[in-house]
């Protein structure tokens, strides 16, 4: 075989990764690693532990992950854009302070949480507003963002440094499980909805001419959701029931999953995240699109915050600012495909990539592994993630470079 003729290695690299890049793109291709990896992890665990796959494990780890996963859900929409919130953990605890504040102070829990909220809104659009405006990069401004919360925090909280949750109406919130009943119930109602989302998408594509599934992998689609939603409601009914924080979170997630694939807004964001420059000359509001998502991942970040007073019945700095919470919830979108170059991702995979995070935090926890093991694990898995979507971007690349040798 004459020598030209002859595979390079860069011609062998950029077919694998080229392959594995027009996967990555398909209209589904970034929900199969996400849900491959959790299979893996709980198949591992659930040999090498028995009790990780008892109804109270699955019950505490949909809990234990609810926080990461809430601002995941957020994080995911600012990376959208190719942008960063360095600060969303602690603006999250910055919230929380003042709910606990505020409720120390007799305040009515509505108003309380309404105040919480308000103030995760105004900090993330301020943000958003210096990016924008002052041409600061996302990680300067978050980063300083970050330092200045976290000292907003411990001024709220005062030289104590933590405020117990006792307030009913908060603790409620990751307390109170629904009955068996209502659970199948919620359980049958959710997958039918995305049964009716998912047909309501197919006819719409097809009368656009866009790519659309078969029937067969429709139906299978649908069959594989419905059967992954009706087992998560068996094993939680079999401990205390369906909790009132997993139905918020799944309600809050469709609403931004609605918002970010069904909405002119949502398709703004993809296509600024794809490139900023042909989506302001199709004569979107880059401007807009931008201070919009930073507010997203405000009002995200003081659910979060709200969840996580509930969850942990405080609220301390180390609880959201002085440990690994950052960094899990950033990990929790990657993991769940969600771009670091902007333009692809989903809300929904975040939420998986919080419980690969949580259940590989669980097992490790069973296993009697240390905080350090914890630490490097999660690590090697937010490293493998974002090498398989900068492999999936570089595709291309190494498709030309093996043309040219």
């Amino acid at each position: 075989m004459p020598p030209e003729d002859r595979p390079s290695v860069a011609g062998f690299l950029g077919s694998v990764a080229l392959r594995f890049r027009l996967l990555r793109e398909t209209r589904f291709g970034s929900f199969g690693p996400v849900l491959l990896a959790l299979a893996v992890i709980w198949l591992w665990f659930g040999i090498t532990e028995p009790a990780f796959l008892s109804p109270r494990n699955i019950y505490f780890l949909f809990m234990q992950s609810a926080v990461v996963g809430t601002l995941a859900v957020g994080l995911t929409v600012v990376l959208l854009l190719g942008e960063i919130d360095l600060s969303a953990a602690a603006m999250a605890g910055v919230c929380a302070a003042l709910l606990a504040v505020l409720l120390l102070g007799g305040t009515p829990a509505p108003l309380a949480i309404l105040a919480a909220i308000a103030l995760g809104v105004t900090m993330g659009l301020a943000q958003g507003l210096m990016v924008v405006f002052f041409g600061i990069p996302s990680f300067v401004v978050t980063l300083a963002g970050l330092l200045g919360f976290q000292g907003l925090m411990l001024k709220i909280l005062g030289i104590q440094g933590a405020i117990n949750m006792r307030d009913p109406a908060v603790r409620a919130l990751t307390t109170v499980a629904f009955p068996p009943a209502w659970g199948w119930g919620l359980g049958i109602a959710c997958a039918l909805a995305f049964a009716a989302f998912a047909l309501h998408d197919q006819m719409r594509r097809r009368a656009r001419n866009l790519e659309s599934d078969s029937v067969a992998a429709l139906s299978g689609r649908i069959a594989f959701i419905a059967i992954l939603v009706l087992a998560a409601v068996g094993t939680l009914n079999n401990y205390r029931g369906v909790p009132l924080l997993v139905v918020v979170l799944v309600a809050l997630t469709a609403i931004l999953g609605w918002i970010t694939t069904s909405t002119p807004f949502g398709r703004s964001l993809f296509a600024v995240g794809g490139n900023a420059e042909t989506a302001r000359r199709a004569g979107m509001s880059v401007r807009t699109v931008r201070v919009a998502a930073f507010g997203i991942v405000g009002l995200m970040a003081a659910i979060g915050g709200i969840v996580g007073a509930s969850r942990y019945a405080s609220v301390s700095f180390n609880a959201f600012a002085g440990g690994p919470l950052l960094l899990e919830a950033i990990g929790a979108a990657v993991i769940g495909g969600t771009s670091l170059f902007g333009g692809r991702g989903s809300v929904w995979n975040a939420i998986l990539g919080a419980l690969v995070i949580g259940s590989l935090g669980n097992g490790l926890d069973l296993s009697g592994a240390s905080a350090a093991d914890k630490l490097m694990f999660s690590g090697a898995i937010l490293l493998l993630a974002a090498a398989m979507d900068a492999v999936s971007r570089q595709g291309a690349n190494f498709s030309r470079g093996g043309d040219a040798a």
